[in-house]
């Protein structure tokens, strides 16, 4: 390469912010393989710049457990990003403020799977909480979703 390919390339990655070269940290996603809302949220993560391993299983309870995900919280999927559950249609932006703070918690889970959330969007939009499980075994609101 001539000198001025070289210095344009220096210029150009040097433009892009330090938080967009950083590798993007892998959610590994446990889902049925019949599941469209599941391969919609997957779609969702791929699209708001994370990495994603699916693995299609028959039975994604086990993976709950695993993971310390209380059955009253339970959907349609368990992810894990960074030692964290992510159990249902938790969105891009509360996974990314979960990275940034580390709280000390099991994880995040979006109950059920409510209309309007990241996989489950259509013509109605109901409201949701994405709850927190803490470490504790209890569970508190981290961020709420209106309709």
């Amino acid at each position: 390469m001539d000198r001025r390919t070289i210095l344009k390339a220096s210029l150009a990655a040097l433009l892009v912010p330090a938080s967009a070269r950083a590798a993007a940290p892998v959610i590994q996603v446990y889902k049925t393989p019949t599941c469209g809302c599941c391969h919609a949220w997957v779609d969702h993560l791929r699209a708001n710049g994370f990495a994603v391993k699916a693995t299609d299983v028959e039975d994604t309870s086990p993976y709950r457990s695993k993971y310390k995900v209380p059955n009253e919280l339970a959907s349609c999927h368990t992810g894990v990003v960074a030692g964290y559950a992510l159990e249902g249609h938790v969105p891009a932006a509360d996974i990314k403020r979960l990275l940034a703070e580390r709280p000390k918690a099991h994880g995040l889970a979006v109950p059920r799977m409510p209309m309007g959330s990241p996989g489950m969007e259509g013509d109605r939009k109901d409201p949701f909480d994405v709850i927190l499980i803490r470490q504790d075994g209890k569970h508190a609101v981290y961020r709420h979703y209106g309709a």
